[in-house]
């Protein structure tokens, strides 16, 4: 019991111990290189896979029971079935083996075309779910009574959808975003492996196979610390959108 809270104290000022197999390393030192990587690589997913999932969602329940409704869902049940370590190597081999348009590994400090296929292969299934989130919330909010309202006093389109009804659907897509964080951060270690960036994804795969246990459990502990804060943010984010959440009673 001693040894286990000695390594909490540790942890708490950010010594997660030496590396086993990694000679004159720390586990921070290791985790400090591959962060930023893993970090640039998660935020930029999430991003696309939000603006590209409430994009197609909020133009499929504005234009509902069309081909472009039909199209967006198929679509979206087509990336909710392939995951993404089925979707690397199909990108990998049709757009950087097949096509020659992009590098299909390294990193490259960072180019933007190494990062295209991570990136897409990483976004794709959650541009999916948030995809169908957006389009179902927003059909509900199209129909309820305080935008009939704001139609019924002469607003245009634009502004209806903008103004009232965006912020009212994005509530079950805010909420899944914390989730969705989480299953891009973890997902990013199988990418990180398949496209081998220098993340902390491909240092956890290593000392999973090299049995460097300091390396695994100080990898899944910023994996869980990350996890945490970003559902603590999705958190203070609904009472923004929400006026009937009160975190203050």
């Amino acid at each position: 019991w001693r040894q286990y809270f000695d390594y909490l104290s540790h942890i708490l000022v950010g010594d997660f111990g030496p590396s086993f197999r990694v000679r004159d390393f720390t586990v921070f030192e290791l985790l400090k290189t591959g962060f930023p990587v893993s970090l640039k690589l998660g935020v930029l997913a999430l991003i696309v896979a939000a603006i590209f999932g409430m994009g197609a969602g909020i133009a499929a329940a504005l234009r509902q029971n069309t081909r472009l409704d039909y199209l967006v869902m198929s679509s979206a049940m087509t990336g909710i079935a392939i995951p993404n370590f089925v979707m690397a190597p199909l990108l990998t081999l049709v757009l950087g083996v097949y096509l020659s348009w992009l590098p299909v590994g390294g990193w490259n400090d960072g180019a933007i075309r190494n990062m295209i296929l991570p990136i897409t292969a990483l976004a794709l299934p959650k541009i999916a779910y948030i995809a169908r989130l957006t389009r179902g919330s927003m059909v509900e909010t199209l129909r309820a009574d305080y935008v009939r309202t704001a139609r019924a006093k002469g607003l245009r389109a634009r502004l209806v959808v903008m103004r009232h009804a965006l912020k009212g659907a994005l509530l079950p897509v805010v909420s899944y975003l914390g989730p969705a964080a989480a299953a891009i951060i973890t997902g990013s270690v199988v990418i990180e492996s398949i496209f081998d960036l220098p993340g902390i994804g491909r240092y956890f795969i290593q000392g999973a196979l090299n049995r460097d246990y300091t390396l695994v459990m100080g990898a899944v502990i910023v994996y869980a610390g990350l996890i945490i804060s970003l559902n603590l943010l999705v958190d203070i984010a609904y009472g923004f959108l929400d006026p009937k959440v009160r975190y203050d009673r």
